[in-house]
């Protein structure tokens, strides 16, 4: 009698358990059907996880499929709903013309994991305008947008280009090459120094930066954002952990080495800059100022300035390979106005008009970042009728916007027509928005913008790039991170001389 009554005890739990999870489940389709009813249309969203698995499943089909909505869509990242802008229009509205109350940055569980909320990027209210403005005043100092920075460029490109051409004829991946030379600018600006090509400790450093990248935007960063406990368990997302200490733990000996030889009269670089403003700022109480965030301040520059320009290049050689005819109609315009020794500049920019064309629509179909980099309502607003709450993550689908029909001449194909006139010269449509807009645009525009012109003028002017024979092209969707980048590809380089 004892057993059948345990029996039927466990029965009764098993019961009340199945029952206490449809009901739970049933409560949260329910609420997620009555949080629909106020919020812009969108996919639909699976109990507790939301849209993720749509996303997982098919990344870039699934940022495609969000204009479809509309001009707003909403999307569920968890329980939560985010707004994603499908137009420039509205784009415009939210980031510029209602600007203040979309400031924010969303605490993403996996980056306050390994920043502790410090740095530039990620950073909301006093200490992200306090980080800001000094690296924006210090980047200029060191030759943000100044004709140093175009020297520095210049003399990386032509490493560059020998380093491409070190193994001529044979097919090779470029990825390496092209990240240590974009690496190289800024690293030059933050640590006051450049590494070669063939130094195995930065090498092995790009490689931990890039999977950091990959790992972060992949399921594995989809799941962490939803339950962020299992940091405390064994799992692929201890290796970004891992991989950001190391970095971290490179910049502090950066760090260490600048201390021991900091001259306050003549500052080298980001660093000393930072070290001599912390002094500085010692008697100010709200000073945001201290070595831990002056780390995580250099890693942010780091990061931001050698993974997306540096992808948005190999992206670039596929495109020139993919290409010939825009290959070749550059290498002729670069010829005709440098010939093969003349080094280029900032002010060649009109003179070159296709080649400056095909950077931007490299740019354009490269579409690194296909939802912008997220924002965060900082307060109650309201956007085209809707009531958007304090909190709410707000994202830009530049997939949509780069491929409008009302501002793209040829939306659907790589043709660096669209950035040009009926009488050829370069004109930029409104929607080119790949740094965003708004108070919150990428501080490293202008350095982006002089290391690929400058690069690509460098590399066109001297080399041809072309498939390896029999090579399979690579997938055009890519492999979705926090960058959307290429997947692994060879080409082979062969020198031009006056003789093509």
């Amino acid at each position: 009698m004892g057993m059948a009554a345990m029996f039927f005890d466990l029965n009764s739990v098993s019961l009340a358990l199945v029952l206490g999870l449809i009901f739970l489940v049933l409560f949260e389709a329910m609420r997620i059907h009555f949080s629909r009813a106020r919020t812009p249309p969108g996919p639909t969203p699976f109990p507790f996880v939301g849209t993720v698995p749509h996303f997982i499943k098919n990344p870039m089909g699934s940022v495609r499929s969000n204009n479809q909505f509309g001009e707003m869509s909403s999307v569920y990242l968890g329980r939560k709903p985010s707004i994603v802008l499908n137009t420039l229009q509205i784009t415009k509205e939210a980031l510029m013309q209602e600007g203040s109350s979309f400031l924010g940055r969303p605490p993403l569980p996996l980056v306050e994991w390994i920043t502790n909320g410090l740095g530039i990027i990620m950073t909301n209210g006093h200490s992200w305008k306090q980080q800001r403005r000094f690296a924006l005043h210090t980047l200029r100092n060191f030759g943000l947008g100044k004709k140093s920075v175009e020297e520095r460029v210049l003399d990386e490109g032509h490493y560059l280009v020998t380093e491409m051409l070190k193994d001529e004829g044979t097919a090779f991946d470029p990825q390496h090459a092209l990240q240590n030379a974009v690496s190289n600018i800024i690293c030059s600006i933050v640590f006051g120094d450049r590494f070669e090509y063939d130094n195995k400790r930065f090498a092995y450093l790009l490689k931990i930066l890039n999977e950091i990248f990959i790992l972060s935007g992949s399921p594995v960063g989809q799941i962490f954002s939803l339950v962020p406990f299992i940091k405390h368990f064994p799992g692929p997302h201890q290796k970004i952990l891992q991989n950001a200490t190391e970095l971290l733990d490179f910049i502090r000996k950066e760090v260490k080495e600048h201390r021991q030889t900091l001259d306050p009269e003549n500052p080298r670089d980001f660093i000393d800059a930072y070290m001599l403003e912390i002094e500085k700022q010692k008697s100010h109480e709200d000073s945001t100022f201290h070595e831990e965030n002056m780390v995580m301040s250099a890693a942010d520059l780091f990061l931001a300035g050698t993974d997306t320009t540096a992808t948005t290049m190999r992206w670039g050689l596929i495109f020139l390979m993919e290409n010939p005819n825009v290959q070749e109609r550059c290498h002729k315009e670069i010829v005709q106005v440098l010939g093969y020794d003349r080094l280029p500049s900032m002010d060649d920019r009109d003179k070159l008009p296709y080649t400056y064309a095909t950077v931007h629509e490299i740019q354009r179909c490269a579409n690194i970042v296909p939802l912008g980099v997220v924002h965060e309502t900082t307060q109650p607003t309201k956007l085209r009728g809707y009531d958007i709450p304090k909190g709410t993550m707000i994202m830009t689908n530049l997939t949509a916007i780069f491929s409008d029909k009302e501002h793209w001449k040829y939306p659907d194909t790589f043709n660096p027509e669209n950035f040009l006139d009926e009488k050829g010269h370069f004109f930029k449509p409104e929607a080119f928005i790949p740094f965003l807009i708004g108070p919150r645009v990428c501080l490293g525009e202008t350095l982006a913008r002089t290391e690929l012109f400058l690069y690509f003028v460098s590399l066109l002017q001297r080399i041809h790039f072309s498939w390896p024979p029999n090579s399979q092209h690579p997938d055009m969707d890519g492999i979705m991170g926090v960058v959307r980048h290429p997947h692994p590809f060879k080409t082979i380089c062969r020198s031009r001389d006056a003789k093509d």
